[in-house]
């Protein structure tokens, strides 16, 4: 089953999105709980994913702790390493473990996002011109 965002994400305030009628779900509870999780299934401590993903130590466990947020390389990063989609960090689990018959639909999902982003980027921008 595919789910929609109801709500924009914006990258300067809230990071929340709404998957179909659920609660709102914390974009830094999903990293947390994805990267320990893929983390766990891979069978490597903090102290591994850290080396192979060229963070320190302290860093990995502030994020699986909810404690910090990532930079986009860092997400990449750790996707790589971990052997899955940045996007898969950021969804509830069964969100991101969709079959490949959803790709389509998924794919449309995050070009939707991109562009609710990309249009809030721009409403800012605009903003930002007309005060001078």
């Amino acid at each position: 089953m595919i789910v929609y965002c109801q709500v924009p994400v914006s990258i300067y305030h809230e990071k929340y999105m709404v998957f179909g009628n659920h609660e709102p779900v914390s974009l830094k509870a999903c990293l947390s709980a994805n990267i320990k999780a893929r983390r766990k299934t891979l069978g490597i401590s903090q102290e591994r994913l850290a080396e192979l993903a060229d963070v320190s130590v302290q860093m990995i466990k502030r994020i699986e702790g909810r404690r910090s947020w990532v930079s986009d390389r860092m997400l990449a990063n750790l996707a790589r390493v971990l052997g899955v989609s940045a996007f898969q960090l950021l969804v509830p689990t069964g969100i991101a473990d969709s079959s490949a018959d959803n790709a389509a639909e998924i794919s449309g999902l995050l070009d939707n996002l991109k562009r609710n982003i990309q249009d809030d980027i721009s409403r800012r921008f605009e903003a930002l011109s007309l005060r001078r």
